[in-house]
């Protein structure tokens, strides 16, 4: 039987206004790393940094009045809400998606959080995909949350620069059951659990509790655990993983990775990201490289589709696929027909 189409019927983010630059950035190394080297290799311009009301909660809840706004869709006709958002929020053992449930008078909705590091968005679109399909009296899904991981980085740790992007914001998308526009075509995921713990912060759980007497600032932070196999087993895997939810993603739908019109992509460091759009066949504009944001986490998708449909590079009919990968390690690709219906 022929499936109802599930679109994303409008999207936003929310980016705060502060801004990190790459001086800055490499003055906080103490040295270790310099301006140009943190621009040329890492690709950052600079980045966002937080204001005094950017909690995680609350962007989350900023992008979500946004995207609604933009729908033109009451908060009450709403019917769940999926918070994607990570787990560093303004109160610990909070639910997130129950309080932005709250906060945007979404009081019909019922709110769950999901949480996938910083593939949440494609793995949120699979779930929430699921639930309109399986349940015939939802219409409305509203994904949505907020990303503060880079209060986690010590820059001092040479561990971690590959996180030195790291930048707060918010995202939202409201995903509608029989809406043809902007519509979901395909989602793939992978996860690999031998990478599970290779980056962790040795705070608060049960392995390691801590105690006023014990707990220090570094531990505060995140960290790698072995580096040394973290890098030999993305080396060998994550270039490949990439590769296999684009083309799955895609091939969902009946179509090839040489049908793809835009490649939203997360922020990675420069040479990943061109080796990716090289592999593709795709040009530098048909992708944004967010050097002047950094890495908002599981939101670098809807900034770069955001930023482009602005600058007017995505056309009705366009081939759009939504990249991210996380920590864990996992990666995911959602593959969007783009324009559409209302």
């Amino acid at each position: 039987m022929p499936r109802e189409p599930i679109g994303m019927r409008a999207f936003a983010t929310y980016v705060p206004q502060g801004r990190r630059s790459a001086e800055e950035i490499a003055a906080l190394t103490g040295g270790a790393w310099t301006a140009q080297a943190v621009r040329d290799k890492l690709g950052i311009e600079q980045i966002a940094i937080a204001g005094d009301d950017d909690g995680v909660q609350e962007m989350g809840a900023k992008a979500a009045e946004r995207c609604l706004a933009k729908a033109g869709v009451d908060p009450q006709e709403v019917d769940a809400i999926l918070c994607i958002g990570d787990e560093l929020r303004e109160y610990p053992m909070t639910t997130s998606g129950i309080w932005i449930q709250q906060r945007i008078g979404a009081r019909r909705a019922w709110a769950l959080d999901v949480m996938q590091k910083c593939s949440s968005f494609p793995a949120g679109l699979r779930l929430a995909r699921a639930l309109l399909r399986a349940e015939p009296q939802l219409r409305r899904v509203l994904l949505c949350g907020g990303y503060r991981n880079g209060d986690l980085i010590d820059y001092t740790n040479p561990r971690v620069s590959f996180m030195y992007n790291l930048a707060p914001g918010g995202g939202a998308a409201l995903l509608e059951r029989g809406c043809e526009r902007n519509e979901l075509l395909g989602v793939s995921l992978i996860t690999d659990g031998e990478l599970s713990r290779h980056v962790l912060a040795h705070h608060g759980g049960t392995a390691s509790p801590v105690t006023a007497d014990t707990l220090t600032a570094a531990q505060r932070c995140l960290d790698v655990t072995d580096q040394p196999g973290m890098r030999r087993l993305l080396g060998e895997r994550s270039h490949p993983n990439f590769m296999r939810v684009i083309r799955e993603s895609v091939e969902e739908a009946g179509l090839d990775l040489h049908d793809i019109d835009y490649l939203a992509l997360l922020h990675m460091k420069r040479s990943g990201h061109a080796a990716i759009l090289d592999a593709l066949g795709l040009r530098h504009e048909q992708s944004t490289y967010l050097s002047h944001y950094g890495h908002i986490g599981q939101f670098d998708q809807l900034l770069s589709m955001e930023l482009a449909e602005a600058e007017g590079r995505l056309r009705d009919g366009d081939l759009v696929a939504a990249v991210g990968a996380g920590i864990g390690y996992s990666w995911g690709a959602a593959a969007f027909r783009w324009g559409g219906g209302q």
